[in-house]
């Protein structure tokens, strides 16, 4: 889908350089405009469309210093809005506001092919532009509604129609589609246009290029009677729900012509066309290869009450019944085989519990005796948090009545024709709780609908972000904007929508078709971004109360607005931070026996030091460029980390040079950024999680990332006794880390903990014994309170 709306932008593109050299005699700097209509009307352009005035200047000539303005004669001709751009102000309330083109009365050609032009086109077009008119380009234009009559008829000498890579909906005008006889180009693709493609617009007499592709049309292709247009050169109906035989003219046609007709539903044999001249993958022909499957073609012709010729599918075999006797006498069985299964297990369980519970104790009792004080354990939460996190559930604490009131309230059929009745093509992705659909309001607002059915496996999970939101709306949490609860069975929350997509596309992304490679976010950007999903994360841990647990951070749940901007989502997993106080034996056992970020239904922990390792996880991918880490716990991404950990050192920044994204172009205050950055990622992946440093810490780090690697003036005796701290965040950087490289020699950490040891036994606290310059991370970080060595 994307490649194909990239070609559609592409051969827009192409369309608007053939359109400006269609228009002979259309030159800029020769003579001045010379008529007051046409100036009046491009003004009225220039302020209904909110243009900067670098593009188009006021008291200059327009012909000569007005950006994409093409005169003839003294008056305007043509008129293109590519790569122009809106003022701050134009851009708060952007509108298909073009009534200054009526008076042009020499207009020929109108391109605006990548300009923003929210909402539909207006029913006067047809009756308002000069009769001269002839080019028609409005492609990736965010063109919504339906194409009214009134809007093309009149227009008897257009030869080219774009109207690609849009928001249409509704049918397509066939009468006035058939009064443009001199239409040589018709571009619809990447539109929802239900219905079928009319008749008539195969029979235009000059027609050369024809593309309806990904625009959900249907219907069969015309038969006897209707003949298509001997000057066709392009035929692209590809991506749609046509189906039916292929007439013998369009076999005919497509022996001559570029056609492509793949993902449709077309049937019969296709042995008689040419196949060099044809596409046609994903249909349901019995003699071409890459076909659907019988079945999918069987179902597509059911539903709809059509005939099918080709093979009819072998209904699946139904399992013969089982005697009721003998399923009883297997239910008695498997019962007794359960209860001894789940007996023995019990028991097993309770003795390795007491045989765990007696080694922890035993064990800190000399930690006790070896630490002058012992530390306190964490405060629990309320009952129904506990429940929750201990089940790894949410359990939201409104009722669905008080739920209601967060938002507006929506109606089903207006977000329904927002996203063109939920279609396939307006789906930016399947999340677990649902699926998220682009949509575009009555009023030109843009929103993306969560739908919530009966097939995904968490219901229920919508309400956990209401609940949330109930708490109060969060600058760093993704906008909702309201919920549709009209049906039972369908649930549906609105957001707003981001321009920058999430940070898993941002972070490397296509600049356009004529560049090559990728281009990646530049390092303001990335410190920007990874600040605010701190701040975010610091609103859930330390602001709620109880302290609430993200469990899904990963960079697809990063979104960023048109300013990179944080907006933090995927919140359906977001549930109270689990009370380490209030655990019981067994599921301490269950905890102690599996990963430390991993609860015992497997599910991702209900623990904020979680949230902190996965943050972790984002900030080296922020650091490498290494896509797709965040999202990723296998074995793989576990050697990777464990490889690239080792280059992370607080006393050799030459080591970042082997991990850094090489498409990082920065100087040497940023490269010391990227090196605490890195630094904080390093503390916030210690396996131990009771070592990970808070959010909060965290954020300040981050805020001033040059105090993490360079020296203040502070006195050495607090560095000293920093280090010499067992709770310090020196052990939260470094405390687990034990790796050695033949590549990059001992760790100089372990080195530092065994000047830190040697110093805490023997009670010194005076004299510098450091001759580093970097700092102590105690400096970097407050110390927390309640720091605890053993393992959560």
């Amino acid at each position: 889908m994307t490649r194909t709306r990239a070609r559609a932008l592409w051969a827009a593109l192409l369309l608007a350089a053939l359109a400006a050299a269609a228009a002979p005699g259309a030159v800029r700097g020769q003579g001045g405009l010379a008529s007051r209509a046409d100036l009046a009307g491009l003004y009225t352009l220039r302020g209904a469309l909110g243009l900067r005035a670098r593009d188009w200047p006021r008291k200059a000539d327009p012909c000569s210093a007005w950006a994409g303005v093409g005169c003839r004669g003294g008056r305007v001709v043509s008129v293109s809005l590519v790569g122009l751009r809106r003022t701050r102000l134009g851009r708060l309330a952007p509108r298909f506001d073009v009534d200054g083109l009526r008076n042009l009365s020499r207009l020929e050609s109108f391109t605006a092919a990548g300009f923003g032009l929210p909402g539909s086109i207006p029913a006067w077009l047809g009756a308002g532009l000069a009769p001269s008119f002839r080019v028609l380009d409005l492609s990736a234009c965010a063109v919504t509604g339906e194409i009214a009559a009134s809007a093309v008829a009149g227009l008897s000498n257009l030869t080219t129609l774009n109207l690609a890579g849009n928001l249409l909906s509704g049918q397509l005008p066939a009468a006035a589609l058939a009064g443009l006889p001199k239409l040589g180009t018709l571009n619809l693709s990447g539109n929802a246009l239900p219905g079928a493609l009319p008749d008539a617009v195969w029979s235009l007499p000059e027609l050369r290029v024809l593309d309806v592709s990904q625009t959900n049309l249907t219907g069969a292709l015309p038969g006897a009677g209707i003949a298509p247009s001997a000057t066709l050169q392009t035929v692209d109906l590809s991506g749609n729900l046509f189906y039916g035989t292929v007439p013998d003219t369009f076999r005919q046609l497509f022996n001559r012509v570029m056609a492509n007709i793949s993902g449709n539903y077309f049937e019969g044999n296709l042995s008689s066309v040419a196949g060099g001249n044809v596409s046609s993958e994903m249909n349901c022909f019995l003699d071409v290869a890459g076909q659907r499957r019988p079945e999918d073609c069987q179902q597509f012709y059911a539903g709809r009450g059509l005939p099918y010729d080709g093979p009819v599918a072998a209904p699946t075999p139904q399992p013969a019944p089982v005697p009721a006797e003998n399923k009883k006498g297997r239910q008695k069985n498997l019962k007794y085989i359960l209860i001894g299964a789940i007996g023995g297990g019990v028991l097993l369980l309770a003795v390795v519990a007491a045989v765990v519970f007696c080694i922890v104790r035993s064990r800190r009792g000399r930690s006790d005796q070896r630490e002058s004080g012992a530390p306190s354990a964490p405060p629990g939460v309320h009952g129904s948090a506990r429940a929750a996190a201990a089940t790894g559930t949410t359990q939201p604490s409104a009722s669905p009545a008080s739920l209601a009131k967060v938002g507006d309230s929506f109606a089903y059929d207006q977000l329904a024709s927002a996203t063109s009745g939920f279609a396939e093509e307006r789906i930016i992705k399947h999340g677990h709780s649902g699926d998220l659909y682009h949509g575009v309001l009555q009023d030109g607002t843009t929103v993306v609908v969560k739908r919530i059915t009966n097939r995904v496996a968490r219901k229920d999970a919508y309400m956990t972000e209401l609940d949330l939101f109930a708490k109060g709306l969060h600058e760093r949490l993704v906008h909702l904007m309201g919920h549709c609860f009209d049906k039972e069975d369908e649930k549906l929350l609105v957001y707003r929508f981001v321009r920058n997509g999430d940070l898993s596309c941002a972070l490397h992304r296509k600049t356009g078709e004529e560049e090559e490679g990728m281009q990646s976010l530049d390092w303001i950007k990335r410190l920007k971004i990874a600040t605010g999903v701190a701040e975010a994360l610091c609103y859930l841990h330390h602001e709620c109360t109880p302290p609430m647990v993200h469990r899904d951070v990963q960079a697809s749940s990063i979104l960023l607005d048109d300013k990179f901007e944080v907006r933090l989502g995927s919140l359906s997993e977001v549930c109270p931070q689990e009370g380490e106080s209030h655990q019981n034996v067994i599921t301490k056992l269950l905890r102690f026996s599996s990963t430390a970020d991993q609860s015992s239904s497997g599910s991702p922990s209900a623990s904020c030091s979680y949230d902190v390792y996965c943050f972790g996880k984002v900030l080296l991918e922020l650091v490498t460029g290494r896509l797709g880490i965040s999202a990723s716990s296998d074995g793989t991404t576990s050697d990777w980390l464990d490889n690239t950990l080792r280059y992370i050192n607080i006393y050799e920044k030459e080591l970042m040079s082997k991990i850094i994204d090489p498409t990082l172009i920065i100087d040497e205050d940023h490269l010391e950024e990227v090196w605490a950055m890195a630094i904080v990622a390093k503390s916030c992946l210690n396996p131990r999680s009771s070592k990970r440093p808070p959010m909060k810490y965290i954020l300040k780090a981050l805020e001033n990332p040059l105090k993490v690697v360079r020296e203040d003036n502070g006195s050495s005796s607090a560095r000293l006794r920093a280090t010499s701290s067992r709770g310090s965040w020196n052990a939260a950087f470094f405390g687990s880390w034990r790796h050695s490289s033949s590549e990059i020699g001992p760790s100089r950490d372990d080195n530092m903990f065994k000047r830190s040891e040697t110093i805490k036994s023997s009670g010194g606290s005076n004299g510098d014994h450091s001759s580093s310059r970097r700092r102590q991370s105690k400096e970097i970080f407050p110390e927390p309170s309640g720091s605890r060595d053993t393992e959560d």
